[in-house]
């Protein structure tokens, strides 16, 4: 079962596992459409993703239950409404203890590593906000919140912005320190016109948690945009 973070007539936000990708891999395999079933609720049209996290990425992914919210949502997103909170494991201490990180990015390709996305002048426009939490062991807990929302922002941001991928990260990384990419979208916040805000938060999943170390994550809640990708 997933867990629902937020539920009312237009809307849900799920804690989407990390591990779970959104769209069916073209090499098979599970994905959120196994879970649509379950996630109709007792209402008949299957929810639809409004915005993207990458498959290791855990947390709140909003979801739309017709098709006319899911237009009001994406005309939100487009125009940077949401406000999008991560938290990150970096497998390095920063110099500083917070910043922003403005890193235009272009996708490339290659044969022999696939694609992925670059810093490049002639790139789109890229901006995250990041705070440090605190240290951890072979590296630091860090808050991001993207103001544009590019594919893979957040992790090429960590690498080439702050100078160290996330723990677990294969492609802008070593994929050490971690079995998956460490970022999880905590926080969650979509206004709407007439209606309350969209609220959500997605607790730490455990392998997080554990290299996370104890104590509470105090999060940083001054309103910032987000974009409509994870990073």
């Amino acid at each position: 079962m997933i867990d629902i973070l937020f539920e009312d007539g237009e809307a849900l936000v799920i804690d989407k596992p990390a591990g779970l990708p959104i769209e069916r891999p073209r090499k098979g395999g599970p994905s959120l459409e196994d879970h649509v079933e379950e996630l109709k609720l007792g209402f008949q049209r299957a929810p639809i993703p409004v915005h993207r996290l990458d498959t290791d990425t855990s947390g709140c992914l909003l979801l739309a239950r017709n098709p006319k919210a899911l237009k009001r949502f994406n005309k939100a997103f487009e125009e940077r409404l949401p406000q999008k909170t991560y938290l990150g494991l970096l497998s390095g201490m920063p110099a500083e203890e917070e910043g922003t990180i403005a890193l235009s990015l272009s996708k490339i390709s290659s044969a022999e590593k696939g694609w992925r996305m670059i810093p490049a002048k002639k790139g789109k426009p890229s901006l995250t906000h990041w705070r440090l939490v605190r240290g951890v062991e072979g590296g630091a807990l860090i808050e991001f919140k993207p103001e544009t929302g590019r594919t893979h922002q957040i992790r090429v941001h960590a690498a080439s912005g702050l100078g160290f991928p996330l723990m677990g990260d294969p492609i802008y990384g070593n994929g050490r320190g971690a079995a998956r990419t460490m970022l999880h979208a905590s926080a969650l916040v979509v206004p709407r016109e007439g209606k309350p805000d969209i609220v959500a938060h997605a607790p730490l999943p455990a392998d997080f948690a554990r290299l996370a170390g104890p104590g509470p994550v105090e999060m940083d809640n001054s309103a910032d945009v987000a974009g409509d990708a994870d990073g």
